[in-house]
């Protein structure tokens, strides 16, 4: 008779579960930032956020990915264009709103990067549409020659 080992609780440092909840750490409490965080606990905290993860997702500060995302950035746009640290929903809005001169270009380009990856994957599809093609006249091809001879 085999025995199972009761299954050991995954757990995550503090800086991935924020890294998952999208939210800066050191804006975190202090007990989020000092424990660990079980895979039940993050599912429970993404289900039904507590009053201070919905206000740092609200307001923030918010971490340099989703500080990118919301201005339509690349991570490396937002370090060419000099903002290095964690910013709130208001810095955000205002800096959309001066609209500098980084920020245009840097918009520009990811919207470059955009259109680029959608052609290469609207080619590869095409790509893989011919090799379907091909390999289904091969295999007609195989089975014409076959047949026998009438």
């Amino acid at each position: 008779m085999t025995t199972l080992k009761p299954k050991t609780v995954q757990t995550m440092k503090p800086a991935t579960a924020a890294k998952k909840l999208g939210v800066h750490l050191q804006a975190t409490p202090a007990e989020f930032q000092e424990g660990v965080v079980s895979r039940e606990e993050l599912n429970a905290l993404q289900a039904s956020p507590p009053a201070w993860l919905a206000d740092l997702r609200r307001n923030g500060p918010h971490p340099r990915p989703v500080v990118a995302d919301k201005l339509g950035v690349s991570i490396s746009g937002l370090a060419r264009g000099g903002v290095e640290e964690a910013l709130t929903t208001e810095q955000i809005d205002a800096l959309k709103a001066e609209a500098p001169a980084w920020l245009v270009q840097e918009r520009a380009t990811q919207a470059d990067v955009r259109k680029e990856e959608l052609r290469i994957k609207e080619k590869h599809k095409q790509d893989a549409e011919k090799r379907k093609q091909a390999e289904a006249a091969e295999q007609r091809d195989r089975a014409r020659s076959n047949r026998p001879a009438k």
